[in-house]
């Protein structure tokens, strides 16, 4: 060691030689492990690729950002078809069965109807008869007698009856009974179970439902983006609502494919039997709307038409954005904010749905009646649930006559029933205090209920909505910064 204590001197450079001791003699010397000449194959330490999304419809991930792959592009087109088609169809029954509910006309004595059409009385179809000139402008759809009055004259408009062989009208083979279902389930189960419709009759507008969303999906943002180019400028020359152009798309997007939800409309709407069917689909309608009833000014400018689109396609967009944050603002919080307040900002879009479909439901309903109505020189849909004998003149009109001919409690009792619960002489007298009883329901009375068929499954779809973010918004904020 020298003086100074230092190591130094006396550090030795480690070997780089791995030797290897044995537990018995041995004669050879350790060597020095030789260098092997084969380098490692460049599969061996060529790392992972990940896959592509799914069926590969993404391109490479060192693909140029700038290059399009056409092949790519029609596989991604593909793709989103099948899964918009896919989609549809599965969410179509409850369309149909909501549909079906929002044009069936169910008048304030239904039960009363079916009753006197099934006893023929020779004394009425006389009275009738002779006052169907006379009274069929004026009369009330709502009363049996001119309803029959009525439909004999228009011969088939509507749900017209046939002379049966007892001399009495019957129901034609392919009409739903009136008021046989009350919600979007029953109704379901009602097309699956009449024979006149069947289980694939909830696939009725298929075709013409994708169409619709997919270009709905792609115009809307691109009439927006265009919207956005022409009317933002940098110096804005007025202070304009954040929901002003979103909502100025929607309304051009729904102008635009209305003639599509005409035709989805009517292919519902119509009864699915070969012999009475008015349409062998999407472009037959197309054609025969055109041909009869005014051309392509008639599809898109009539006034039962434009203006029903319109109000629907305005009031949609504008209340699912402008709502929240009125409730926001008028509940003192409007602080709360969909980054800073997630849950609370679900609640309010939940509450804002909910009140957006007491204010839109009507106008759809009323939307759906004026479409099931033709014009021009067309024949009648024969449709396969009761509608309206008269045809509405327009919104007012509709929303009137709805309100005041017919009945929200539904289903109704079964007729046969109640014609066998009827006695000669004491049942008149019981059957006139059940009449009166039935007076004093405001359901019986009044027709509001109509205007909100289907509420309860929109209302079902916004609490699933709400208790999907709820559980899993928490893991969406994180899930961007996650690397992979």
């Amino acid at each position: 060691m020298s003086a100074n204590g230092s190591l130094r001197d006396l550090y030795a450079a480690p070997s780089s030689s791995w030797s290897f001791e044995t537990s018995g003699p041995s004669t050879t010397q350790p060597t020095a492990p030789v260098p092997s000449t084969t380098t490692p194959s460049p599969q061996q330490w060529r790392a992972r690729v990940p896959q592509n999304s799914i069926f590969e419809l993404t391109g490479a991930l060192d693909m140029d950002p700038g290059y399009v792959s056409a092949t790519l592009l029609l596989k991604g087109i593909v793709a989103s078809a099948f899964l918009q088609y896919g989609s549809t169809a599965i969410a179509m029954p409850w369309e149909v069965g909501k549909m079906l509910l929002q044009v069936q006309w169910v008048p304030r004595d239904a039960d009363a109807l079916a009753a006197s059409e099934s006893v023929p009385n020779e004394e009425e179809e006389e009275d009738s008869e002779s006052s169907i000139e006379d009274d069929s402008y004026f009369a009330d759809p709502s009363d049996p007698d001119s309803t029959r009055a009525y439909r004999s004259q228009q011969g088939g408009r509507g749900a017209a009856r046939h002379t049966g062989a007892a001399g009495g009208l019957v129901e034609p083979e392919y009409v739903i009974p009136v008021g046989s279902a009350s919600g979007v389930w029953g109704m379901i189960k009602r097309v699956g179970r009449f024979r006149g419709e069947g289980w694939l009759a909830l696939e009725k507008g298929l075709l013409t439902s994708c169409i619709h969303d997919m270009l709905s999906t792609t115009l809307q943002p691109t009439i927006l983006y265009a919207l956005q180019g022409a009317l933002v400028t940098p110096v804005s020359l007025f202070q304009q609502p954040h929901f002003l152009l979103p909502v100025a798309s929607h309304l051009l997007t729904g102008f635009l494919l209305s003639p599509l939800d005409l035709i989805r409309t009517r292919l519902i709407v119509q009864s699915s039997l070969p012999q009475h069917r008015t349409y062998n689909g999407p472009v037959d309608a197309l054609s025969q709307i055109l041909r009869h009833e005014g051309g392509w000014k008639g599809i898109y400018l009539h006034p039962q038409l434009l203006i029903p689109t319109l109000l629907d396609s305005t009031l949609r967009p504008l209340i699912s954005l402008a709502l929240p944050g009125i409730l926001t603002s008028y509940l003192g919080a409007a602080h709360i904010s969909e980054d800073s307040h997630p849950l609370l900002w679900g609640l309010v879009e939940f509450l804002a749905s909910c009140g957006g479909l007491l204010l839109t439901l009507p106008f759809e309903t009323i939307r759906r009646r004026l479409q099931v109505q033709v014009r021009g020189v067309a024949k009648p849909i024969k449709t396969c649930v009761e509608t309206r004998p008269a045809p509405y003149n327009g919104i007012v009109d509709a929303f009137w006559h709805i309100l005041t001919e017919e009945r929200s409690d539904l289903p109704l009792e079964d007729n046969r029933h109640s014609r066998m619960r009827r006695p000669s002489t004491n049942g008149r007298e019981q059957g006139h205090g059940a009449s009166e009883a039935d007076d004093q329901s405001w359901s019986r009375r009044s027709g509001l209920g109509q205007l909100y068929r289907g509420f309860g499954m929109r209302l079902g779809a916004s609490v699933l909505v709400f208790l999907l973010g709820a559980l899993t918004g928490s893991e969406d904020r994180d899930g961007g910064w996650a690397e992979i």
